[in-house]
């Protein structure tokens, strides 16, 4: 099993498993903030999911009756029909899993179905379910477990819920699970595609860590090194064991690199909590695949989140890079600001009535902020933190080796909506990027 810390107190009660020291992270911070850690107690094993009743008796003393699973078809064969097995007279919550999304009729479908007198939630599913249970569990004001069925995203211990709200993708303020229990045993056999995006999620921090940094440099954004280590730390987990999730390898090898795979995963969901949002996990390559899943620039996609997110990396890098060149090279110019550019945004948002949306998310405008001729002054600075951007063609290699998508055309788009997607996916998430700086650099020759 993977573990952070092994506290002796775990040895001690024989329990006979180990687990994430979760208190660690909470220690006091050179940045001068208290992080604070929602979550209590972490769990990677396989055969976890067999010690859930001892587990939850540590955190909920009340009533079977008053615990609800939220699951979907396909979870509810993969764990939570043995989790209801396991605490009696507990409620189940089932979504159809076709076409499921963490959006505000997904919450109503399974608001529908709740008991009233739920007063602790499982989340028994991937990504989508998470959101969809820490939501509710958020509004009602109760806990809620997580128990993962796919090593799929970094948000299982994230505090906020990314949802799709009346078509416009917004990030509402959660809950963190008070506990998480991870079977190896299951999230190893979930198909590989979402395990591949859980990869690809990960591999994303790369520029979201960049992009951080920049708008720290730009701008004096809070940042803070002990997180960026953390997500670097997860980033070194995944890379170290891609090979081993695929091909040949002896059983307890690939079960291994499965619990390093979910320890990165949680380990950025822990980066995030640290912080209280996603900035050191979500920048550029999450603001395209967050404009995709708006569906004003493109027709539904069957694409994972981090499908998306895998595009939107390579994407991003190869802009990037590009840039970083061209700064060097002297192959650009300053460009005045002048605003929001109004028109594209009503052409493209105003369809399905998200215009309005759009401008309250960009108010303020973070470019506004920024002075021209001081931001020039930065751009060889600038370059020098681009230079720890992997390149593209590591990139490539690793999303390669972890049998990732990689180029539009693997989730079905064409190669002419990139420009677009670069334009316009800054403005989905008022949050400043190097992205979004490009706006005040044109490249010359």
């Amino acid at each position: 099993m993977t573990v952070a810390n092994v506290t002796k107190s775990d040895r001690q009660k024989g329990r006979g498993f180990m687990k994430i020291d979760v208190k660690s992270f909470s220690a006091p911070c050179q940045c001068g903030r208290e992080h604070k850690i929602h979550v209590k107690e972490i769990v990677i094993e396989a055969g976890a999911i067999n010690k859930i009743p001892e587990l939850i008796s540590d955190i909920f003393t009340g009533k079977p009756e008053e615990i609800s699973i939220i699951c979907d078809d396909n979870t509810y064969t993969a764990a939570a029909e043995a989790v209801k097995d396991m605490i009696q007279g507990s409620k189940v919550v089932k979504l159809p899993p076709k076409g499921l999304h963490a959006d505000n009729h997904a919450v109503k479908l399974a608001e529908e179905q709740l008991d009233g007198n739920t007063k602790l939630i499982l989340a028994v599913g991937s990504g989508t379910i998470h959101d969809i249970s820490r939501y509710i569990a958020n509004k009602k004001g109760i806990h809620f477990v997580s128990i993962p069925t796919a090593a799929s995203v970094d948000g299982f211990v994230s505090t906020v819920a990314a949802m799709t709200w009346n078509g416009f993708k917004k990030t509402f303020p959660a809950v963190s699970p008070i506990l998480v229990i991870a079977d190896t045993n299951i999230f190893s056999k979930a198909p590989y595609r979402l395990t591949a995006s859980g990869i690809s999620d990960l591999l994303g921090k790369y520029t979201a860590l960049a992009d951080w940094e920049i708008s720290h440099l730009v701008t004096d954004e809070y940042i803070c090194s002990k997180v960026c280590d953390l997500e670097l730390k997860a980033l070194d987990e995944v890379c170290s064991c891609i090979s081993d999730l695929r091909g040949d390898v002896p059983k307890d090898k690939q079960l291994k690199a499965y619990e390093q795979l979910m320890y990165a995963l949680l380990l950025s969901g822990i980066a995030m909590q640290m912080v209280g949002n996603s900035r050191p996990a979500s920048g550029a390559e999450h603001h395209i695949s967050h404009l995709w899943e708006m569906e004003v620039i493109n027709k539904p996609l069957d694409a994972y989140h981090g499908e998306k997110v895998s595009i939107g990396l390579m994407i991003v890098a190869e802009t990037y890079h590009m840039l970083k060149e061209a700064i060097r090279n002297g192959q650009y110019e300053m460009e005045n600001y002048n605003g929001l550019d109004y028109m594209e945004l009503k052409e493209t948002f105003g369809p399905k009535g998200l215009y309005e949306g759009m401008l309250e998310e960009n108010t303020p405008d973070p470019l506004e902020q920024i002075d021209i001729m001081d931001f020039e002054n930065l751009l060889p600075r600038i370059a020098d933190i681009l230079d720890k951007l992997p390149s593209v063609d590591r990139i490539n290699e690793l999303l390669t080796m972890a049998g990732c998508v990689k180029y539009v055309r693997d989730i079905g788009l064409e190669e002419h909506i990139i420009p677009k997607t670069i334009r316009l996916s800054p403005y989905v998430r008022n949050r400043l990027t190097f992205m979004r700086l490009t706006k005040l650099i044109k490249l010359i020759d």
